[in-house]
């Protein structure tokens, strides 16, 4: 018999568009993003008995997850990964919790750097409600 603890569907390194900046240049030249997440579910085992799509995240809709809250542009990277970690909870209410990476590549610092951006750990209130 088989017990699992965690499961986690993710994304890695989604590159992406968009106009997210505090500076007004930002907002209308825009530029690359990474986007990675990491949803994690217990119900797991569900999936690995039935074969069955419908008995997991489906990572296709986690995509269009992220392109649609990429699409609108905010001042703060941290905005952005709150608004694709509260998208998620709300299309998949079982989700334990969700590990968003937003990566602004080639940030306006005047610095050599291959990126910049926030990580966050947002834990789903399941009492909520």
């Amino acid at each position: 018999m088989m017990r699992c603890e965690d499961g986690v569907v993710f994304l890695r390194d989604v590159r992406l568009y968009a106009f997210h900046g505090v500076l007004p240049q930002e907002r209308r030249v825009g530029g690359w993003f990474l986007v990675s997440l990491r949803v994690h579910y217990y119900n797991v085992m569900k999936a690995c008995s039935s074969d069955d799509v419908d008995d997991t995240l489906n990572y296709a809709v986690l995509l269009d997850i992220v392109r649609r809250e990429m699409q609108q542009p905010s001042s703060l990277l941290e905005h952005v990964a709150g608004r694709i970690a509260r998208s998620v909870f709300d299309r998949y209410p079982d989700a334990d919790s969700v590990d968003v990476t937003l990566t602004k590549e080639n940030p306006p610092m005047g610095g050599s750097l291959q990126g910049a951006g926030v990580e966050l750990h947002l834990i789903n209130d399941k009492t909520r409600g």
